[in-house]
């Protein structure tokens, strides 16, 4: 009896310092590349010094990892990094913690920009990219001109996933910005969509899976043109790459952050996601990749410069160009456009 007392007590401190370990450090995903170097430099590494924790990184693929991990009750992330339309979709999906507002601080934050299971990083959109080698300075400007492959013959490379693929499609098909979605609110609608990706089959060399990817094929003259995210075309055109980008029928959108379903460090994690939402973290963060504050106080501390200011996808300019992403759209119709969008890419 005594032993087995011996043995449980022993137990019991091997799991209290495991505990004590693990609630000063935090397991962060992110995709990797030029973003999560960005990441890394402005945010999560700064943020865990100050907070004096440890945080690990690691890539993933995305929600459907988190959702393999969370269904097999196996979650290893405490925090995951998602576009805000792969947050909605897994917050449906009953796979994401709901943040706590009372310790992650949002009140300076553009309006929209951060939902019940994910908080907004960072502001980018989604844009039509070129090789200026091959068209000079008469590159295609929009959606139709992508499509267009008598006027601009050449390669092109598209999104392996329907996150961002069918509203470029809609409005090269004629759709007006302002009702992208309302047309795609059918099953009817998707499938138009999927017509005009159909047409265009033939010229995609490429169907990209991740910036980093997209970015390369750009820089390595690949591809003629893509669509893509643009901070990841600003710091490919700093590397060398001749490539152009405009922001005129852009998908504006945003980065975020979630909590995993059953994360061992849930209550650490929230902390976390209010440290790096302050905007002295967020406007470093423009200095590594092109992509604006979702806090807008970032903007008053006087550190972004008016260029850079100007080249974000959150400056005003730039925003009446855009198409925001509906994140209801993706909260209801994601789970039935990706199969449909799977299905066509296999035909």
């Amino acid at each position: 009896m005594l032993l087995k007392h011996k043995l449980a007590l022993a137990f019991t401190l091997f799991l209290g310092s495991i505990l004590t370990v693990n609630a000063n450090e935090l397991s962060v995903a992110s995709w990797g590349g030029s973003y999560q170097h960005a990441q890394s430099t402005a945010l999560f590494q700064p943020a865990a010094a100050a907070m004096g924790i440890t945080v690990n990184e690691e890539t993933y693929g995305g929600m459907s990892d988190v959702k393999l991990k969370v269904n097999a009750g196996a979650t290893v992330w405490d925090i995951v990094a998602s576009g805000s339309g792969g947050c909605a979709a897994a917050a449906a999906e009953g796979i994401l913690e709901e943040l706590d507002y009372s310790i992650i601080d949002v009140s300076d934050f553009y309006p929209g920009l951060y939902m019940d299971h994910c908080v907004g990083g960072d502001v980018f959109s989604t844009v039509m990219a070129y090789n200026t080698e091959t068209y000079g300075d008469n590159g295609p400007q929009n959606w139709a001109d992508f499509w267009d492959v008598e006027k601009f013959p050449g390669k092109r490379a598209y999104r392996a996933k329907v996150d961002g693929a069918l509203e470029p499609a809609i409005m090269a098909d004629g759709v007006p910005i302002d009702q992208v979605y309302e047309v795609l609110n059918s099953v009817e609608g998707i499938e138009r969509a999927l017509n005009k990706i159909r047409e265009l089959k033939p010229h995609i060399a490429v169907f990209w899976t991740s910036g980093a990817q997209h970015a390369q094929l750009m820089k390595d003259g690949e591809v003629d043109m893509t669509t893509g995210w643009n901070g990841r075309f600003d710091v490919a055109k700093k590397d060398g790459a001749k490539v152009r980008y405009s922001f005129d029928q852009a998908l504006l959108d945003y980065d975020g952050y979630a909590i995993p379903k059953g994360a061992a460090n849930k209550d650490l994690a929230m902390q976390f996601l209010n440290e790096i939402s302050k905007p002295q973290y967020q406007a470093e963060f423009v200095k590594y990749i092109t992509y604006g504050p979702t806090n807008k106080k970032a903007y008053d501390l006087g550190t972004i410069d008016d260029a850079l200011s100007r080249a974000l996808p959150s400056h005003p300019d730039n925003v009446k160009l855009q198409v925001p992403v509906s994140i209801e759209w993706y909260s209801k119709w994601k789970p039935i456009a990706a199969e449909m969008y799977a299905e066509m890419l296999t035909e």
